[in-house]
């Protein structure tokens, strides 16, 4: 089982910069190759994938956020990172962590969410 809480949101201006932390605690070790993730959600709209790392460092983004966006990782603090460069209005949302887990290419067991942070770009 593992817990996920989200930091770092707030109200910034375009152009500005924001870095979102995700801090996992609970049984995190396993022997399955684990996937951190994070996705945003803006009012009316479905919940979209901005960017994952799993746990070698290899990353993959959204088309709207790259070279804007940098996922990383500490693995000794169990900690996932989102730093947002270049900020736009449209990446106003909820973000939220994600956790999942992989033995080769075969999903198991659930995926873990956190509660969300919000983030609002103003024009």
């Amino acid at each position: 089982q593992v817990q996920l809480v989200e930091s770092g949101g707030g109200l910034v201006h375009t152009g500005g910069s924001l870095r979102l932390s995700c801090a996992a605690s609970g049984s995190i070790s396993s022997s399955n190759s684990n996937v951190m993730g994070w996705y945003r959600q803006a009012p009316g709209k479905q919940r979209d994938l901005v960017a994952t790392i799993n746990s070698g460092g290899a990353t993959r983004y959204a088309d709207s956020v790259e070279g804007r966006f940098t996922i990383s990782r500490d693995n000794a603090k169990n900690t996932v990172y989102l730093q947002m460069n270049s900020l736009k209005p449209e990446d106003t949302g909820v973000y939220y962590c994600n956790s999942r887990f992989f033995s080769g290419s075969i999903r198991v067991g659930r995926d873990y969410w956190g509660q969300g942070t919000q983030v609002t770009v103003s024009s």
